[in-house]
């Protein structure tokens, strides 16, 4: 259930694009433990000049910011393992690990309309959010 968006500084091949949405998208599952079929997941390539990031990375043309918006009640050590796991699944396709950055927004259930225009807090997710 989680809505992913990855934003990047360049321009990717479409495998390329495939594997960092793939990376993204395993660690959410490895640390969440989310469904595999429950995917959400954006990739925005924007035109270096878009994009602005700290002058002090090697390799700028990598920047990459992950954007998350999740159900709220993960246990923090889950959290610390999401972030891990993100940024070794990217350094694994090219993107250093210190040139990314993850933003992890929890929305409480009653925020979400899901199946047809539910409130989330009104229907069985089928799943645990305290993980």
């Amino acid at each position: 259930m989680p809505s992913i968006l990855i934003e990047v500084k360049r321009e990717y091949t479409a495998e390329q694009e495939i594997a960092i949405m793939d990376a993204v998208h395993n660690a959410m599952i490895e640390a969440f433990k989310i469904k595999p079929t429950d995917r959400h997941v954006r990739l925005i390539a924007h035109k270096p000049h878009r994009f602005a990031c700290p002058p002090d990375r090697k390799t700028p043309e990598y920047s990459t910011l992950v954007s998350i918006d999740c159900l709220a009640g993960r246990t923090l050590e889950a959290k610390r393992s999401l972030y891990r796991a993100i940024v070794d699944n990217l350094e694994k396709v090219g993107v250093p690990k210190d040139h990314t950055k993850i933003l992890l927004r929890e929305i409480e259930l009653q925020n979400w309309g899901l199946y047809g225009g539910q409130a989330g807090c009104d229907i069985d997710l089928g799943f645990k959010i305290d993980v």
